[in-house]
């Protein structure tokens, strides 16, 4: 196969969406291609900068010779406020804490924002403000400032969240989308799908009865774990919007490299495999909350495998892949029956098979 050729599908594909540069629409805030080519039009040219073009989950800058410091902003507004394994405030917590941890820094400090619908019971205001205090006690971090806004009733779907955090880079650590490199070994911390599935199934968007729950967890223990344990981790990534497959697309751009799955080791629940193939979804483009990416280079994979393995939010990891040269900017699968298909990045909003 020459440079110029792409591999073969293993079957049809949609065609993409009709585009939309004059109206915003669903499509921009799925974490696939309409979100990351809104960014790249709309956001990147009036604020660009180094820390933001880089393009990862946090921004790394450094205020002093001795210390560099990740900073991560995030916005919650999950429907349902509360679903099976977690609600809006655990979210809100995980969520910010997770993208600091993703660029080898230990959070230390969040801020939050709440934008309160008129009409929202205190009770529930209170369950989700102590959510996210437990949630700050298991990760280790201080919500230290916040701000409150009310909004007219029907104005918000009861309360929105967002959330700053704030961690110190471990010395000597420097990770990120563009470290991964040919050779290295593709690490997954556990399985795929839990949390879009709750989601939908709080929702009553199953049509059946399940017993899923959401992954939502703070990762930066695993984290800090992993350096302990090597320093041969490149990049480390979250696959929240878009999934597995557009986060490891995203790399794939950004350090020029192919990357190549293997479509039996991806670990999906049962439950979630069921429901994927009624609804027409592919576990890849759903959202997880609680799991964490590893490019590690393949003579220390083992090694930070096992230390994976004996984290709480770990224990199922397992390897998936490997980096190659090429194609580069593109992510194949080996599927199960021996062929080869690529593994695009979401277009759009994720919908039910209708092509």
């Amino acid at each position: 196969m020459t440079k110029q050729e792409f591999p073969p599908m293993s079957g049809p594909v949609c065609p993409l969406p009709l585009s939309h540069g004059s109206r915003i629409v669903m499509g921009h805030g799925s974490g696939g291609k309409m979100m990351n080519d809104l960014i790249r039009t709309t956001f990147l040219p009036p604020l660009d900068n180094p820390a933001l073009r880089a393009g990862d989950d946090a921004g790394v800058v450094q205020p002093n010779d001795c210390t560099r410091l990740a900073i991560s902003t995030d916005a919650h507004v999950v429907s349902p406020l509360f679903f099976p394994g977690g609600d809006i405030g655990r979210l809100a917590v995980c969520g910010t804490v997770n993208d600091v941890a993703m660029l080898g820094a230990i959070p230390h400090y969040l801020t939050a924002g709440f934008i309160l619908e008129e009409g929202l019971d205190i009770e529930i205001l209170q369950r989700v403000v102590q959510s996210m205090q437990v949630a700050a006690q298991e990760a280790g971090v201080d919500i230290v400032a916040g701000d409150t806004k009310v909004v007219q009733k029907n104005k918000a779907d009861g309360l929105y969240i967002t959330t700053a955090g704030v961690g110190v880079v471990i010395p000597g650590v420097s990770v990120g989308g563009a470290c991964a490199q040919p050779g290295d070994v593709i690490l997954l911390s556990g399985t795929i799908g839990d949390h879009g599935i709750a989601v939908l199934g709080a929702r009553g968007e199953l049509g059946f009865e399940s017993d899923i729950h959401s992954d939502v967890a703070p990762l930066n223990h695993l984290v800090e774990a992993m350096f302990d344990a090597s320093d041969q981790v490149h990049v480390l990534r979250d696959p929240t919007r878009g999934g597995v497959a557009s986060a490891l697309n995203e790399i794939a751009v950004q350090s020029q490299v192919g990357i190549t799955l293997q479509e039996s080791t991806l670990p999906v629940r049962p439950a979630v495999q069921a429901a994927c193939e009624m609804l027409g979804f592919d576990p890849l483009y759903i959202a997880n909350e609680g799991k964490l990416l590893a490019i590690v280079a393949a003579q220390d994979a083992e090694t930070i495998l096992q230390v994976m393995q004996a984290s709480p939010y770990g224990r199922q990891a397992t390897m998936i892949g490997r980096v190659t040269e090429t194609p580069a900017g593109r992510v194949l699968m080996k599927t199960a029956i021996g062929a080869t298909r690529v593994v695009d990045v979401l277009a759009g909003e994720m919908l039910p098979r209708i092509c």
